[in-house]
């Protein structure tokens, strides 16, 4: 039975996240529906990281096993035809080799967060991009970053309903960085807590407004209480754009 390793794109904002619902829409049920119209195969399909209701991705990584051996480039192009409707598309599609899992051989996954700072709100973008109206100071957010950079204990940043079992991670890469009028955030880690990056971006635009100060963040770090974190920001201008495997 082959396995297929799958880009995939999505608008997060008409789905409930991207896991299976069972009465609501969501990414992974677009995929998989797609997959029964085209190969008549009833699967549950994988996924690098379950995105919450509202987040975006440009780089999400999707298995798929089917029990015929089709071309990548044939499988590609069937669930691009019936995902015409949906806010899902699938950009490249590849023959997993040896025990690939989309999940478990994930080594790095990367994160974008758009926050449009000027006071006119999105036209183009609305959905898209937390809009905040005070000018934010992308050196000083920048600077608070790299005090969660490394291994910590993230509870102050870990949503309560969080099912990992542990709340130490390593954070490979935290960057704030200003192009034009929006203020982009960089997290790289091999994995995340749920809404870790939320939690963490919305206390950074705490820090860029002028309300905390670099040792306000270490202190809500090291306090280990989900209580001491700032606001959450909102899904808007969340992105899953890679995912890493170390080939």
């Amino acid at each position: 039975m082959p396995r297929y390793r799958l880009l995939v794109e999505y608008d997060g904002r008409p789905y409930c996240g991207f896991q299976a619902q069972a009465t609501l829409p969501s990414v992974q049920g677009a995929i998989e529906a797609a997959v029964t119209a085209f190969s008549g195969q009833t699967i549950r399909i994988a996924a690098a990281g379950r995105t919450d209701t509202g987040v975006h991705a440009t780089g999400q990584v999707v298995q798929v096993d089917l029990e015929r051996d089709w071309p990548a480039q044939t499988v590609m192009n069937a669930l691009n035809a019936h995902l015409t409707h949906e806010a899902v598309s699938i950009l490249d599609c590849q023959i997993a080799v040896g025990d690939w899992h989309a999940r478990f051989s994930a080594n790095e996954r990367r994160y974008l967060y758009r926050i449009l700072n000027r006071r006119g709100p999105p036209a183009l973008d609305q959905g898209k991009v937390w809009h905040v109206k005070k000018p934010l100071d992308a050196e000083a957010m920048n600077a608070a970053a790299q005090v969660l950079v490394g291994l910590h204990d993230f509870t102050t940043f870990r949503d309560m309903r969080c099912q990992a079992k542990s709340p130490l991670k390593t954070l490979d890469v935290a960057r704030v960085r200003r192009v034009g009028d929006e203020v982009l955030l960089d997290f790289e880690a091999r994995s995340f807590l749920h809404r870790q990056v939320r939690s963490m971006t919305g206390t950074l635009a705490e820090v860029g407004i002028g309300r905390w100060t670099v040792d306000d963040v270490r202190e809500a770090l090291e306090a280990r209480d989900r209580t001491a974190c700032g606001p959450v920001a909102p899904a808007d201008g969340l992105y899953l754009i890679g995912v890493g495997y170390g080939d």
